[in-house]
């Protein structure tokens, strides 16, 4: 996917800055939520080849895009939401809190925002929600690189700080290895605690 149909569609109708928002990390058992807003630029000269649902490249790939991105981009914006406030709140507020500030992050902003699946923000900017909009519009595939790259080196940092949950290899998801450390060893700071009921004794690591 590297067109920019819908957005230049909306663009047709008058919407000067259109934004794709999308979120990374909705179902690991540790670390953030972490989302993006890319507004990419509509310029034929300007437009990025290979921008696809992240999920669907390499990692190499991936990393690429994400610096052709940053450069080539508007506008973009990256956001976090911890596993505390995920505990506090539920995954689905955090994922709405954390786009909702990948959003105001952005200079200059937008004044459309198109999100990927079904979620609406609490934002007073018009927007539109489209189910896998990561793999059909380019924005938000692109935004869906920049917070897959930005997510997958903090779980490396991370893996550095609690290497006993292979932080590096799973990023947080509920892998065997990941199960059985939690089990073994106790949770870190960054588990989610709501999401570990089931295996979980009670028992932490402090270091």
């Amino acid at each position: 996917m590297d067109e920019l149909t819908l957005e230049r569609e909306y663009f047709a109708r008058g919407f000067s800055a259109v934004v794709g928002v999308d979120e990374v990390g909705r179902g690991p058992l540790a670390g953030p939520v972490v989302c993006a807003a890319v507004i990419l630029p509509l310029e034929e000269e300007r437009r990025i080849l290979g921008i696809n649902d992240s999920k669907k490249l390499s990692a190499k790939r991936r990393e690429g895009l994400a610096e052709q991105i940053k450069s080539a981009a508007r506008a973009y914006s990256i956001a976090q939401v911890d596993a505390q406030t995920i505990d506090e709140i539920n995954i689905l507020q955090a994922t709405r809190l954390c786009m909702k500030r990948a959003v105001e992050g952005l200079a200059p902003p937008p004044d459309l925002v198109l999100t990927d699946g079904n979620m609406t923000l609490d934002i007073s900017l018009p927007q539109k929600s489209i189910v896998k909009g990561d793999a059909l519009v380019a924005s938000i595939g692109a935004a869906s690189i920049l917070a897959k790259v930005f997510r997958d080196a903090l779980m490396a940092e991370y893996a550095k700080r609690y290497p006993f949950y292979g932080f590096e290899r799973n990023m947080g998801y509920g892998t065997a290895e990941h199960i059985r450390a939690i089990r073994e060893v106790g949770i870190c700071e960054i588990h989610r605690k709501t999401f570990i009921k089931k295996f979980w004794d009670g028992s932490q690591r402090t270091t």
